[in-house]
This record gives C-alpha cells, sequence and structure tokens, in this order.
C-alpha cells in the first residue's frame, strides 16, 4: 500500500529545514538509527488526522549567486515534480517576492500537480497579513501563512495538503499485482535487469498509466502472473555535484520503496558492497520490506571455489541488519540465475504476506520460553503469556507480557530465531510489538 509524496520545494533560508525538523519531530517516527541508513533527513513518515504521508525535502545544495539558486530550484521543482502527489513550495514573507519565487512558481503551475504555497516566517498575522497577500500574485491560489519556528498555522497548511491526496490516499489500492523495486546506486546495471527479463520472457511490455512518481513502471508477465517491476533508473539531469545527485536518488529509491511489496537491491560484483548500498537497503529494511540482494555482473569476476561464500560473508557483515535477506548472483549480460530471480521474487511475496495461526505460534512461545529462561530485573522476571500475529507485509507480532520495560533485544531475537526456524520467512523482515497485561491477584 502506498502512501502519498509530499515534497517542499523552496529557495535557500526560507525555513525548508526547520519546517521539515519540526513536522519530523513532533509527527514522525524519523529513520532508526540502523546501521547504513542515511542521517540527514531527507525523507520521514508523517502523520496527520489519520492520514500517513511520505515527506521529502528537496533541499539540497544552497549555493551563494543568484544564478546558481534559480538553477538549483529548477532542479528542485523538477524532481518534486517528478515524484510528489503534492508540491508544498515555500517562501519567506520577510524577504518578500522575489525573481526565483516567480520562475519556479510557473514550473510549478505548468506541472499540474497540487500545489500548495506556504509563507513562512509569519509570527504575528496581525502584523505580516498584508504582506502574506503579496504571493496571491504567483498565481497559486491561497497562501497558507505560518510561522514554522513558532508552530503557528501549522494545522491549516496540513488540512490543505491532505485535501489534495488521491481517493483513498492510496493510488495503488486496486492493484494487487506482486510490485517488486529494483534499487541500488547509478550503474549498477538495474535497468539491464528489467530489459533482459523483457526479453527471455517476450511479453508485452506496457507503460503503465497514470504513475504518478518518476520510477518506470513495468509489466512483465511469468508463467501467467503479471508483475509489476519498478526501476529507479538514473537521473533525467546529470549534475556535476555529487551531494545532489545522492540527495535525488535518495529521494527516487524512497517513493519507488514506498510502493512495492519487494524489493531489489542490486549491487555491482566488480565493486563489492558500499556504503551508498547500505544506505539504500536501509530504507527498504526502514519500511518494512520483503528484501533480495542480487548481485550483479558475476561473469566479470574471476572466481574460485570459496568466491560466492566470501562476497555472501562481505555483505552479511556491511549489511548486518538484514540477516533475513535473501542474495542471489547473476548476470544481466548473460541472463545468468535470472529466472531463478523470478522464484525468490514467488517466495519473498508469500512469506512477506505469511499469517500463522495463534495456537501454533503460542505452542512455539511456550516452547522457547522452556529451553531459554526470560531476562530478570532486580528479582522481577518477565513473564510472556501470548503471541499473536496482528498484521502482514511485513508480518508484525504482538506479545503479551507483564512489564515491558523487562523485554529485552536479544531475547525478543531469541524468540524471532525460533519463529524463523519453524516457518522460514525467508527474505522479510519480522516486527514485534509488547503490550502489557497486568497479573491478577
Amino acid at each position: 500500500m502506498s502512501k502519498p509524496i509530499v515534497a517542499i520545494v523552496g529557495r535557500p533560508n526560507v525555513g525548508k529545514s526547520t519546517l521539515f525538523n519540526v513536522l519530523a519531530g513532533s509527527k514522525i517516527s524519523i529513520v532508526k538509527d540502523t546501521p547504513g541508513v542515511t542521517r540527514d533527513r531527507i525523507y520521514a513518515d508523517v502523520n496527520w488526522l489519520n492520514y500517513n504521508f511520505t515527506m521529502i525535502d528537496t533541499g539540497g545544495i544552497e549555493p551563494e549567486s543568484d544564478d546558481i539558486i534559480i538553477k538549483s530550484m529548477r532542479a528542485q521543482a523538477q524532481i518534486a515534480m517528478d515524484t510528489a502527489d503534492v508540491i508544498m513550495f515555500l517562501v519567506d514573507v520577510r524577504q518578500g517576492l522575489v525573481d526565483a519565487d516567480h520562475k519556479v512558481a510557473d514550473m510549478l503551475r505548468r506541472s499540474h500537480k497540487p500545489v500548495v504555497l506556504v509563507v513562512n516566517k509569519v509570527d504575528s498575522f496581525e502584523k505580516f497579513m498584508p504582506d502574506v497577500y503579496e504571493f496571491y500574485n504567483l498565481g497559486l491560489g491561497d497562501p497558507f501563512p505560518i510561522s514554522a519556528a513558532s508552530q503557528l498555522g501549522l494545522g491549516d497548511m496540513l488540512d490543505e495538503v491532505i485535501s489534495h491526496f488521491p481517493e483513498g490516499a492510496d493510488t495503488d489500492e486496486e492493484d494487487d499485482r506482486p510490485k517488486i523495486a529494483i534499487i541500488g546506486k547509478p550503474n549498477v546495471g538495474k535497468s539491464s535487469i528489467i530489459n533482459k527479463l523483457l526479453g527471455e520472457e517476450r511479453v508485452i511490455v506496457s507503460d503503465i498509466a497514470g504513475t504518478t512518481r518518476d520510477a518506470i513502471d513495468t509489466a512483465i508477465v511469468r508463467n501467467d502472473r503479471e508483475y509489476v517491476f519498478i526501476d529507479t533508473a538514473g537521473l533525467r539531469r546529470k549534475s556535476k555535484i555529487k551531494e545532489e545527485i545522492e540527495r535525488f536518488s535518495i529521494i527516487r529509491t524512497v517513493t519507488a520503496v514506498e510502493r512495492a511489496d519487494v524489493c531489489v537491491l542490486v549491487i555491482d560484483a566488480t565493486e563489492g558492497v558500499t556504503e551508498q548500498d547500505a544506505k539504500v537497503a536501509g530504507i527498504a529494511h526502514d519500511r518494512g520490506k520483503g528484501m533480495i540482494i542480487a548481485v550483479n555482473k558475476w561473469d566479470a569476476i574471476e572466481k574460485d571455489d570459496k568466491s560466492v561464500y566470501k562476497f555472501e560473508e562481505e555483505i552479511r557483515r556491511i549489511l548486518s541488519f538484514l540477516p533475513y535477506a535473501e542474495i542471489i548472483f547473476i548476470s544481466a549480460k548473460t541472463g545468468q540465475r535470472l529466472p531463478k530471480l523470478f522464484d525468490l521474487i514467488d517466495m519473498v511475496i508469500d512469506n512477506h504476506a505469511l499469517r500463522i495461526g495463534t495456537g501454533v505460534l503460542n505452542e512455539i512461545l511456550t516452547e522457547a520460553v522452556a529451553m531459554q529462561e526470560p531476562p530478570t530485573d532486580k528479582g522481577k522476571k518477565l513473564r510472556l503469556y501470548y503471541m499473536t500475529e496482528v498484521a502482514v507485509k511485513p508480518p508484525t507480532f504482538v506479545i503479551f507480557v507483564n512489564d515491558k520495560n523487562l523485554t529485552h533485544f536479544s531475547y525478543t531475537r531469541y524468540i524471532e530465531n525460533r519463529i524463523r526456524d519453524a516457518f522460514g520467512f525467508k527474505g522479510t523482515p519480522l516486527k514485534f510489538m509488547y503490550r502489557e497485561r497486568k497479573e491478577k491477584g
């Protein structure tokens, strides 16, 4: 199920980061400190009035010369138009209307995407409202006055943002075809894999209409089952500024991962596992997606009988937060093992949506507790009463206990391992939550 994407666009120093951080701090569970997850807060999950959406900060480079600012803002606006369902265009009441605002407003108007015009730094509505009216000249409708720093006017602004979400706030709800995002850093062969799959399967390809994000959707049929592959292929605009490329590729990864059931992380065998691979993998892990790691260009590697083992060991070491991910060695160029990729995708899709009966789960829990005592603290012992699976995609379990404070991640991992021993759950993360139930008497 895919959440709407909301992008923030605006000149340097208009308060984009402040607004982003305020919304992140008060409404969001921001990305955990998972090893390898990007920490520059480009994206965050926001909840407002029971609406969940992903907010992206197109921020990026803040150069000094006016010309470069306008150029950089155009790039920001482009990425927002490519990826977002709703665009928040942030301007500064104290600086007033400037030329760059007009130029970006023209682009946004032509995009036919919903744009919410947000006038920031309005610390006193009485004092600044006459200046706010000036922004009607941008032709983007009513300006919404806010102060990100003082947290004024945010409710009305967010109400306006969610009013533009697609019906049901989920454009993919009706589409039950499995969705597979091919992710990874640029030039690892993501598009080549899809092209090879198309060639091998000899099917009619259709660019699926109505996809709003900047990812190319390709339908592939195999064994009478239709799959949608989401390719986060390279950037439309080449930029010499590395950070900007990385920021934009991360935004595109987030928007693709958001819509996917399973992610295939493509790693270049000739380069090995890199920090950027870990960042991209962290995005999928954080969102609880099924995970396959495809090591591409395996045909280009000089191998001995230990090559696979060594490479797997390296992946497990650097991507230690993905012990459940399946690994496959492929070549998009020769087609080596690509049919097996489909078998893995099928398996991971099934595991990601697997439901286990409560009775069976509690047999496993009872046996696990008997084999290894739960932790104690200051003489008080953790008691585990009951376990049930409350959700799928990813499988999510609730365990009822006497005291949540006595729980420890190592014991949770022990229970997870017992469940995996029984049911496999290969390729999918498992989530655990604890609820307290007071002891009787």
